[in-house]
């Protein structure tokens, strides 16, 4: 078996740790890649990895693409995240949650969590009893930010999106733009929930199809089954699911001159935006665009270190950066002719000294 840092995904780490609890039954793998920029933030995963090596390779690849998100959001926040290895049942316990946050406290800052896919606000508050280094907690007061990231994360894509079409299709509004939405969970319902204000027309899918289907009456849209939403010609592909999927085969399948959405690594490998590229199919860096959920969560953790609450009109702030970073890339791919990929990449290895 080779050793995981010699694979191309641990791209120097600095640190990866293994976290066993046999009494709680916790595995975990909490991975930092950077601390250039400050301590690593990132959420905490919850899901069934049918392979050890793919959960090893979902937290080096997620604690890297944390780094690249806060360097290039502008936060004073390293690159982390964990991953708690779920059973085929997805058994979560308070001992486990507790054995989590005893793991975080151990590592006396260096790594502040959140919530992210399979990890609610209920489960961060359960964590933070065992260590202050967590963050995502319940709002405190009518004007702030806190809790569930997700809404922010969409605020950030659907912003992202209006760029995108304002870039590739040299529109000024959404209004009548067909934007095919892939996961209606919390980030995918809040992007589709924002673009049907504006008039969007929307295909959606999930793989919950009854989540998926309820979503298109509430909001006067089409839904179609997981597997073909792909597929489905349209002017936006928004993938806010897992990752990876735009591979070869996935790539191909596209009918969209844009691809825009919060789904973490979602280029299964380096080359894939260089072939998304050639497609002629304009690509919003998945760490750039998906930015909103980090910034709400690291300005609640720096305002709680502070001493006082977190103002949801700064974490609004914020957020309105995205499109003007976005662009920013997109007219240096457009000039030097690297796909928008590379260019988020070599920006975002500047800032973390890399």
């Amino acid at each position: 078996m080779t050793a995981f840092w010699t694979e191309p995904d641990y791209d120097d780490h600095e640190l990866v740790q293994l976290v066993r609890d046999h009494v709680s039954g916790l595995t975990a793998i909490i991975a930092v890649h950077s601390s250039h920029c400050g301590p690593g933030a990132g959420g905490t995963r919850f899901w069934h990895y049918p392979e050890p090596k793919d959960a090893m390779r979902d937290a080096l690849r997620l604690s890297r693409g944390m780094s690249y998100k806060n360097a290039m959001a502008g936060l004073p926040m390293g690159g982390g995240k964990a991953v708690i290895l779920a059973d085929r049942n997805k058994t979560k316990t308070p001992e486990m949650l507790a054995a989590f946050g005893d793991a975080i406290e151990a590592l006396g800052g260096q790594y502040i969590t959140a919530e992210d896919v399979g990890i609610s606000e209920a489960d961060m508050v359960a964590v933070s009893k065992r260590t202050a280094h967590v963050s995502g907690l319940p709002a405190q007061g009518e004007d702030a930010a806190g809790g569930d990231p997700g809404p922010f994360t969409a605020m950030g894509i659907y912003h992202g999106i209006k760029a995108a079409v304002r870039h590739k299709l040299g529109k000024d509004s959404v209004q009548g733009v067909h934007v095919a939405v892939q996961g209606t969970g919390s980030v995918g319902g809040g992007v589709a929930r924002l673009l049907a204000k504006d008039g969007a027309k929307l295909t959606l899918s999930d793989i919950h199809d009854d989540r998926a289907k309820a979503l298109a009456q509430e909001l006067g849209a089409q839904s179609v089954a997981s597997d073909a939403i792909m597929g489905i010609a349209c002017d936006v592909f928004s993938p806010n699911a897992l990752g990876a999927i735009l591979d070869d085969e996935g790539i191909a399948r596209l009918e969209a001159p844009i691809v825009a959405g919060g789904a973490n690594n979602q280029l299964a490998r380096a080359h894939h935006g260089e072939v998304l590229a050639k497609r002629g199919i304009l690509y919003a860096p998945d760490y750039v665009i998906n930015a909103g959920g980090i910034i709400s969560v690291a300005t609640e953790h720096l305002a709680r270190q502070a001493g006082k609450p977190c103002d949801i009109n700064e974490v609004r702030k914020r957020i309105a950066h995205i499109p003007g970073r976005l662009e920013e890339i997109w007219q240096e791919s457009d000039s030097s002719k690297l796909s928008p990929d590379v260019v988020a990449d070599k920006m975002a290895q500047k800032l973390i000294g890399r």
